[in-house]
Parts: C-alpha cells; structure tokens; sequence
C-alpha cells in the first residue's frame, strides 16, 4: 500500500487524477470512489493540514480532475486563496503591573487569543460579569452604575446562573461578547478573572487559532484570582466573595478599585495560504443559466493532530488521514462532477462546485466563498454539502439529511429523489449544522446536508481508507447526483425558508461527561441514542455499547438530547451514577463511576 500511495501521489502532481485518465466517467463507480479516497487519505497527504506543501497537492488535484470532466475552472485556475492562522504565540511585549507590583506572564497573567496587540494605561473598574442587557422578562446591567470609558475593567468568567443546566443568562457570557459589551461602554481593556464556583481549577484560555478575527482596538488578558485579590485589597473584596455575592442575589454589583494598571500584549500569529477549489458547468437556458446550484465539500483535515487540533486522542502525534471526514465527501463530489458533465443534455441552471479549504479551523474556507465569491449569493439557489458519507452504520443503515426545512418544497423532494435499498434517510428540518452549509443557511441560502454521521475513528489516527463502506457511498453519492440534476432542471422556484437558529447555540459547560456522541440524527428513540463510544471513558468502561439507547440517569429520565444534558449538569466528580438503556429491545442498568 505505501508504495501504491507514492504511485498516486507522483501521477496526481504530474499528470493528475488516475479516474479521468484510466476509468470511464459516465457513472459513479467503486473503483473510482476507492481511488480519489486512498490518495486523499494517504500517508503521503500527511492529514491535509491547510497550507501545507501537501494542501497545495490536493487542491491541484481536485482542480486537475474537475478540468478533465469537463467542467470549466474559475477563480485563479480553478483555486481560490484564503489566509488562515494557524498558530498565536506571545511575543516578548506581554507584561501587567500596578504600582510596584509586576506579575509574570505564563503563570500569573496571559493574552486572550482575540485581544488587540499594544499597550495602555489607566483606572481599573470591577465590572461582575460583564453584561448590559434588557429583554422582556429579564435584565442585567453591570454598567449602569460605572463610567468605563478610556478604563480597564476586569469581569468575572461564567455567568450568575453557571451552574445551572439551562442558564437564562448563557447566551450572553461569551467571553467575546462580554469583550464587545465592554468596548461598547468604551472600555480599553478587558481583564478576565475565573471564580472558584466557575473554575476552580483556573485554566488558561488556550492561545489557539479558532478562525474569529481578533478585535482590533482592545487588549483582553486573563489573571489568576490570586492576582486579582491583590488588586482588590483596597476595597476588601475578594474574587469568590463577590462570585457567590453576585450569584445568590442575582443583582450586579460595579465599582472602581482605586487602583490603576498598565498591561501590554504582543501575539504573534503564524499565517499560511490555503485554496478553495472551484468549477462550474454552465446552464443552457437563457432564462436561468444565471442561477446556480452549489455543491460543496470540505477538503481539509487535521494533519498529524496533537492538543487544540481537534483531535479525540489529543495526547496523540499520528497523522490523522481522515478517510471519511471528508476525503469521502470529496471523492463523492468529484465523481457526482463527472457524472453530470456526462449527460446526453445540459442542465438548465448553472452548478458550481467548491472544496472547501479550513472547514476543521472554522468553516474558515466556505465563509471566504460567502463573503468573497464568484458570483452573487442571491444567484445560488441551493447550496448541498456532503460530510463524511462513507461509514453507513451497518445497524440503522442511516443516511441523515439536513436543511429539509430551508425551503418548503425539500422535503417531498427529497422523498421523489432519495431512494435506494442499501440505506434509509432521516431528515431533519434545520438549517444550521456542525460544517460548511452553515455559512450559506446564515445568508439565507436553501442548504441540504448529506452525511452518514460519526463514528469511533472520527477525527482519529484511524480514519482509514480501508473502513469505508464503497458499495454505500456509491449509492449515496448516485442519490445526490440525481438530486442535483433535479434542483438545476426544476422549473419550480427554490424559496428560501428559516429553518432554526443561524448560529450554534453556546454549548453548556457539564463537569462530567459520559465520553460518548449522541445520535442526533435519530428520530425514531424516545431516549438518546449514542452513536460513538470513546475508548477507555466513562461509558465504555461501565459496559455502554453503540447503538443503546439512555433512557434514564440515576432513576430520572431521559427523553430527548435536552433532557440527557439536563441530567449531565447534576452529576458531581466522584459519585457513582446509575444509567438505564435500551439495548435489543430490553432496559438494561449500568453504574457509571464519575
């Protein structure tokens, strides 16, 4: 297999892809789906980490292949740059003092990742949490009674009702939402500070590249509460009192500390270029050939994975190949490509296709499509995303579609076109999702999303070529094909519809877990279904298997994914839980050791 991988790799920078030149492109076929994943998949490709020299090979190579099926090249022949951080570290400029005290950076005192570089000077205010807003029925304003303008203010992580399941507060404690609410008021700098009832552990912000962009005009640090106490001292407060203060009387509570600071931050950034890869097959009829129908795929994965990679074995240094996610989703593409350009007619509307760079840093590349594409948004009429469609769970034999919702007429359409006895599809109505669509529903684009869901090799050393489901995929990926056909030959309007929430909603912070992934796509359990069993964690070591259903936690149900995260935020470190599941029909009881 190495030197068969060397092989491909040497033909696909020479003389590019193997299934134009050897394979007929009329259908979708096995042993081209096999092809497209084993080079992409490769030791060789080192994990398609963006920007690397291996990037710049796949890039071509999806461009090569699209070019020989006929389809015409756009952008830079066929490529679409982006910059993309890949990694902040702190320069030599970071320091924080007050008077005669200084503290040392790394273990007193960091830089947030989003913070501005540069230096400032002046009065230090306590500002609680953060927040100033007013809706119906609840309020909270921590800069009602302070004047933050040219000051620096420091603001306590978390929320007054953290630790509660379903906070009413949650959506506003964003640490990049309280950091914009507090250069609303003026502020020049904010300083974060993690209570004991919080964290009591008080970890770092990790300094990582999440694919935001870093405010521009304020410095945000974070402290140790040891650090902020001294700053306190001349008040007589201290960092937990008025944690628990805030949090029991639910009422803010602001005020100067008499004290001022001077802090710098200096991070530096390491960039690389990273391409979206781009064709498009013209229409044929003078009345819409302008519209477009967008197929995507994100072509990257996580490289050799390693701590904030996205890895689920961060301890891990292996190249993580990512055969499913989404060398499966590619090869899907390119194939749906050379089967469209095949037809004995064209199609009415226009297709677009985009492999998209830095999904695994943020969706990073089809944002850049969104907001710097090559044609209009209001002419993509649809957008359809495969994401890893390559390991069909061989006991629900389930492919799940997304965005049914988007546009009134998805769902009977996807009833007439998605038909096949090797798997069954659930739908699910809503428009956001964990991958690049999410940049197209968030502008009001109809979007589909085709996945076969995760499993115990995603985003793992083990996602290997030789785990694939081919014999599916091809089905799958002819499913889609026809799908495609039909969305750019339909005479009927494609109206866009919300579908849900534009954004992910902030995932609530569990001090346990059971290490395992839940079904979402399963629609026929009253329960939660767990698709994924992490090695060596909780629920594997209590006797918990793929495919139970958690029906109850400690004699309490569990009904839905809600209600599962509901019982998760009341279980404490060190307790032993009981877990009822559903297996085969029959409740079965596990102890779970927290």
């Amino acid at each position: 297999m190495p030197r068969l991988v060397f092989s491909l790799l040497v033909i696909a920078v020479s003389v590019g892809p193997l299934s134009a030149q050897f394979l007929p492109i009329t259908e979708i076929t096995v042993p081209e789906l096999y092809q497209h994943i084993a080079f992409l998949a490769s030791d060789s490709l080192k994990g398609r980490a963006p920007g690397t020299p291996e990037d710049w090979v796949v890039t071509d190579y999806c461009r090569r292949d699209l070019l020989q099926s006929g389809w015409q090249l756009m952008g830079e022949d066929g490529r679409q740059p982006l910059q993309v951080v890949t990694a902040v570290d702190t320069g030599s400029g970071n320091f924080f003092r007050w008077s005669d005290q200084t503290v040392k950076i790394g273990r007193d005192c960091m830089p947030v990742a989003f913070s501005a570089n540069g230096q400032r000077s002046a009065a230090l205010l306590f500002a609680g949490y953060g927040m100033d807003f007013s809706e119906d029925s609840l309020s909270w304003h921590d800069y009602r009674d302070i004047d933050a303008a040219g000051k620096w203010v420091m603001v306590l992580r978390g929320d007054p009702e953290a630790e509660q399941p379903m906070s009413r507060y949650s959506v506003y404690s964003d640490l990049r939402k309280k950091a914009l609410t507090a250069r609303d008021r003026g502020a020049i700098g904010v300083v974060f500070v993690s209570g004991s009832q919080f964290d009591a552990e008080e970890k770092w912000l990790p300094l990582t590249a999440d694919g935001a962009p870093r405010l521009d005009d304020l410095l945000v640090v974070q402290i140790k509460r040891e650090v902020a106490d001294l700053l306190l001292h001349k008040t007589g407060q201290c960092v937990d009192s008025l944690e628990a203060r805030l949090n029991r009387q639910l009422r803010p509570e602001s005020f100067a500390l008499g004290v001022d600071i001077e802090a710098g931050v200096d991070l530096l950034e390491k960039q690389c270029t990273t391409h979206n890869v781009l064709a498009i097959l013209p229409g044929a009829d003078s009345e819409v050939q302008g519209e477009v129908i967008l197929l995507g795929a994100h072509h990257d994965h996580l490289g050799w994975g390693g701590p904030h990679s996205g890895s689920r074995r961060p301890d891990t240094t292996a190249i993580h190949n990512g055969a499913d996610d989404n060398a499966s989703g590619v090869a899907a593409v390119l194939e749906i490509a050379e089967k469209i350009a095949a037809r004995d007619y064209p199609l009415r509307r226009s297709v677009l296709v985009a492999l998209f760079a830095a999904e695994e840093r943020g969706l990073l590349g089809s944002r850049h499509f969104a907001e710097n594409g090559p044609v209009d948004l209001h002419r993509i009429k649809s957008m359809v995303n495969i994401d890893m469609v390559g390991r069909l769970d061989p006991d629900n034999r389930t492919v799940m579609v997304g965005g049914t919702g988007t546009s009134p007429i998805f769902a009977d359409l996807i009833e007439k076109q998605i038909r096949s006895d090797l798997f069954v599809v659930s739908m699910s109505p809503e428009g956001y999702g964990p991958s690049d669509h999410a940049s197209f529903y968030a502008r009001d684009i109809p979007v589909l999303f085709f996945t076969t869901g995760a499993h115990e090799d995603y985003h793992t050393p083990t996602d290997d070529a030789e785990r694939i489901d081919l014999e599916s995929e091809k089905a799958i990926a002819d499913a889609i094909a026809e799908l495609i056909v039909e969305l750019a030959d339909t005479r009927e309007e494609i109206p866009f519809q919300e579908a849900g929430p534009k954004e992910m909603p902030r995932p609530r912070r569990f001090k346990i877990t059971l290490n395992i992934t839940p079904d979402h796509g399963a629609r026929d359990v009253q329960g939660l279904r767990v698709q994924v069993v992490t090695p060596g964690g909780r629920a594997q070591r209590a006797g918990i298997l793929k495919g139970d259903v958690i029906v109850e936690i400690d004699g309490r149900p569990v009904r839905d994914i809600y209600e599962y995260m509901h019982r998760l935020s009341e279980l404490k470190s060190g307790q032993r839980s009981s877990v009822g599941v559903l297996r085969n029909g029959k409740k079965k009881i596990f102890i779970v050791e927290l």
